[in-house]
């Protein structure tokens, strides 16, 4: 049988996960379609949930670390009425309640997590306790003390208004759990629920329009994939733009540290002729100084 041919391919997918795949199961189908010989995410979705995944491919994965960070947006539908032990669709039921809860009742309860909550990480989640995943812990029936953490609900709103089953939309920071969101929406409404579905349609500056199916990118030919990626500086638009000559190149290049224009930067995306992106810098006073440049043997035109 004949090897698929793996190239130094760069850039960013931005790819509609289907639901019912894992995130690494997504990305190694991706990674095979653009015979890529190195790729990354910046930020999973659980087999359930389907939507907007950030897919780094060569260069790209050394910049992946901003996506991480980055605010995201949610549909999600609840299932009010049925607690599950998962807090999802996928976890067996717990208990059923009848659900009386009016738009308006509903709407309060999100009006009464909105801002900055507390949140406790679920037990079936990718967190780690001494090496071992939680979600493997727990099925085991172990359940162990999880800190409670703080994240930012920036907006809840209903999309769809079913009495059982209302959809809602979700703006947040990272670190946000939805399925927990879900279970304090049921235990304010005294009913108890749990995530029926979940979509994510944003991730930092990108929207779920603009990525792409995974069977829509393996239906067409190799240079029609990779015309589908996104330069390697996409990831770093939020950050200042610092251009240099020639000889300044050369000299970051070679690990120095070179004036520049812009006095102070934590972070700043740096380029030299032609548009060529050289990497990541911070400025201290006029000097930059590297701080995660691209493999010059690469051409990455901005």
């Amino acid at each position: 049988m004949k090897r698929p041919r793996f190239d130094a391919v760069d850039g960013v997918l931005l790819l509609d996960k289907p639901e019912g795949i894992s995130s690494n199961a997504a990305l190694q189908r991706a990674r095979r379609a653009l015979g890529a010989d190195k790729a990354g995410h910046t930020g999973t979705l659980d087999p359930l949930a389907s939507g907007l995944m950030a897919l780094t491919f060569g260069e790209a994965t050394k910049f992946s670390a901003d996506l991480l960070e980055a605010d995201k947006s949610y549909e999600a539908r609840i299932a009010l009425g049925v607690t599950t032990t998962t807090g999802d669709a996928e976890g067996a039921v717990l208990e059923r309640r009848p659900v009386a809860a009016s738009r308006e009742r509903f709407e309060q309860a999100l009006l009464g997590l909105t801002g900055r909550i507390e949140q406790v990480p679920p037990m079936y989640s990718a967190l780690k306790r001494q090496g071992r995943p939680l979600y493997a812990l727990a099925r085991q029936g172990i359940e162990v003390e999880r800190a409670a953490r703080t994240v930012q609900v920036y907006r809840l709103w209903v999309i769809e208004w079913k009495e059982s089953e209302p959809r809602i939309g979700v703006d947040c920071s990272k670190g946000l759990y939805v399925r927990t969101l879900a279970e304090d929406i049921g235990r304010a409404l005294g009913c108890g629920a749990h995530l029926g579905g979940l979509r994510r349609t944003r991730v930092g500056p990108f929207e779920l329009a603009q990525a792409t199916g995974l069977d829509r990118l393996e239906a067409t030919d190799l240079s029609e994939r990779r015309s589908r990626l996104l330069a390697v500086d996409a990831l770093l638009q939020s950050l200042p733009r610092i251009d240099l000559d020639v000889e300044a190149s050369r000299q970051l290049g070679c690990g120095r540290s070179v004036a520049c224009e812009v006095q102070d930067a934590s972070r700043a995306r740096v380029y030299g002729p032609a548009g060529r992106l050289l990497g990541v810098a911070s400025v201290d006073g006029g000097i930059l100084t590297a701080r995660r440049l691209v493999n010059p043997a690469r051409s990455l035109e901005s």
